[in-house]
C-alpha cells in the first residue's frame, strides 16, 4: 500500500480528512489509525450533555457504523503509532508491524495539561478529554456532593454547569482574576461570572492550587488554595488547558512550534506529510488577528475546516482555509456562540442586554466587523459570520440599535 494515505488520530479532523478525500475523488487505500477502543465520537456532549444525563454514550458516534466500510475507509481502533520514518515513507506501529504510505497525515489532537501539584494523583481526581474520563466522572458523580473543577475555561465552565445541573455543589478554581481571560473582554468576563453565580457555582477567582488533600483512603478531601484555605470537596475535574500530541511527528523531524507548523492547506515541513484539528498551529491571514502569524485553533469548526483543506491536496485541486473560524460553548442554559478572532485594540459594541441573557459583542476593528460573541442570539451569529467574511463596515450606533437591519451589510459587495 504504497500510495495509501494513513491517518494517525482517528478524531473529528482524521475522520473528516478520510471522508473528503474519499468526496472529492482520492482512490488510493486509506488507513485510519486511532488508539481508543471506541469509534470515532463526538467530543463536545463530553462536558456538556453525557454528564447532565441528556445525552447516552450510545449516540455520540461521529458517523454510522456502516461509513467506514463502505467508504473503503480501513478504520483501525486501538491501533498506536509508535514512529514515522519519512525517508522510507513508514508507520511503525506499537504491535511491531509497519504501514507504508504514499501520504501521512497526522489528527493526533491534545491531551489534558496535567495538574503539578501534590495530590494531583488521588482518588476522585478527574481529566477531561475522552469518553472514557467522562464515563468516569459521570460515575463519580452518583457518589458526591462537592465538586471542584480547577480551570475556569470553556470547558471547565461546561463541566461546572453540568455538574450543577446533575444536583452537584461546584466550586471553580481559576488562576487568573477573571474567567475566560484569554477569549473574552473583561465585559464578557464579568458577564459569565455573574451568570455562574446566579445560577449556584462558586469562584476562586485569581488563586491558585497548592495541592490537592486527601482522606485515609486516598481519595480526594480537599482541595489547598495558595493563600491556605481548604476547600471540601469529594470530586476534582481539572480543566487547565491541554498541550498538542506532537511527539510522534517532532520525533520524526517534522517542523513543530506550539504544535505542529503548517500552511493553510494543512501542509508541514516534510512532502506528502499533512496535519489537521487540535495538533496544528495553522498560518492565519494578517487580517484574521493582527499580530499573530499562526495559532492552534481548538474546535470542531477548525478541525473539520483544516480536514477539508488538506484532502484538496491530496488531489492536486488546493483549496486553502478561508472560512471564518467559529466556536460554540452551552453552559446552563446559556449558549455562547464565537465568531471570528478578537484583537487588543477592537472597538466592542453590545447589540441588546447582558440582563436579558440575549445579546451579541460586536468587535470592529478600522470600521469593519472582525468578530463578534453571541449568547442566545443563534441566528445573529450566522448573520455576524457572513458580516466577518464580508468585512462589513457598519456604523457602532446602527450596529447597536436593536431594530436596526443587518442583513444589507452582509451582501457581497459588486467586484470594482
Amino acid at each position: 500500500m504504497a500510495d495509501a494515505l494513513v491517518i494517525v488520530g482517528a478524531s473529528y479532523a482524521g475522520v473528516q480528512l478520510a471522508a473528503s478525500a474519499r468526496e472529492l475523488g482520492f482512490e488510493a487505500p486509506i488507513v485510519l489509525l486511532g488508539d481508543e477502543r471506541h469509534a470515532p465520537y463526538q467530543r463536545p456532549p463530553l462536558s456538556k450533555g453525557l454528564l447532565s444525563g441528556k445525552t447516552a454514550a450510545d449516540q455520540l458516534a461521529l458517523r454510522g457504523t456502516d461509513f467506514y466500510a463502505q467508504q473503503g475507509i480501513d478504520l483501525r481502533l486501538g491501533t498506536r503509532a509508535t514512529g514515522v520514518d519519512l525517508l522510507s515513507q513508514r508507520v511503525h506501529l506499537a504491535d511491531g508491524s509497519e504501514l507504508d504510505y504514499g501520504w501521512l497525515a497526522f489528527a493526533t489532537g491534545a491531551r489534558c495539561r496535567p495538574l503539578a501539584v501534590p495530590g494531583a494523583d488521588l482518588q476522585g481526581v478527574h481529566e477531561l478529554r475522552t469518553l472514557d474520563d467522562a464515563l468516569a466522572v459521570q460515575a463519580a458523580l452518583g457518589r458526591s456532593r462537592r465538586a471542584c473543577v480547577i480551570g475556569g475555561g470553556f470547558i471547565g465552565l461546561e463541566v461546572a454547569a453540568a455538574l450543577t445541573t446533575a444536583g452537584a455543589s461546584v466550586t471553580v478554581v481559576e488562576g487568573q482574576p477573571r474567567l475566560l481571560a484569554r477569549s473574552f473582554p473583561t465585559l464578557m468576563s464579568d458577564y459569565v461570572a455573574d451568570a455562574h453565580r446566579a445560577r449556584g457555582v462558586a469562584l476562586e477567582l485569581g488563586r491558585g492550587v497548592a495541592a490537592l488533600l486527601g482522606d485515609a483512603q486516598g481519595h480526594v478531601a480537599s482541595v489547598l488554595l495558595d493563600d491556605g484555605r481548604q476547600l471540601e470537596c469529594d470530586l476534582v475535574v481539572l480543566g487547565i488547558g491541554v498541550l498538542p500530541n506532537v511527539e510522534l511527528a517532532q520525533a520524526a523531524g517534522i517542523a513543530c512550534d506550539g504544535g505542529i507548523l503548517v500552511d493553510a492547506l494543512g501542509r508541514t515541513s516534510a512532502p506528502n506529510v499533512l496535519a489537521a484539528g487540535d495538533v496544528a498551529n495553522m498560518a492565519l491571514p494578517t487580517a484574521a488577528a493582527p499580530g499573530r502569524a499562526r495559532m492552534r485553533l481548538e474546535s470542531i469548526q477548525a478541525a473539520n475546516d483544516g480536514a477539508r483543506a488538506a484532502a484538496s491536496v491530496l488531489v492536486g485541486q488546493p483549496q486553502p482555509l478561508t472560512a471564518v473560524p467559529w466556536f460554540w460553548s452551552d453552559q446552563h442554559e446559556l449558549k455562547f456562540q464565537m465568531a471570528g478572532l478578537p484583537a487588543p485594540g477592537d472597538q466592542t459594541v453590545l447589540r441588546g442586554e447582558l440582563a436579558d441573557d440575549r445579546f451579541t459583542l460586536f468587535y470592529l476593528r478600522e470600521g469593519r466587523v472582525a468578530a463578534a460573541h453571541s449568547v442566545n442570539r443563534p441566528a445573529e451569529h450566522m448573520l455576524a459570520r457572513k458580516l466577518i467574511a464580508q468585512g462589513a463596515a457598519i456604523p457602532p450606533d446602527v450596529l447597536a440599535h436593536p431594530a436596526s437591519d443587518l442583513k444589507p451589510f452582509s451582501i457581497p459587495r459588486p467586484a470594482g
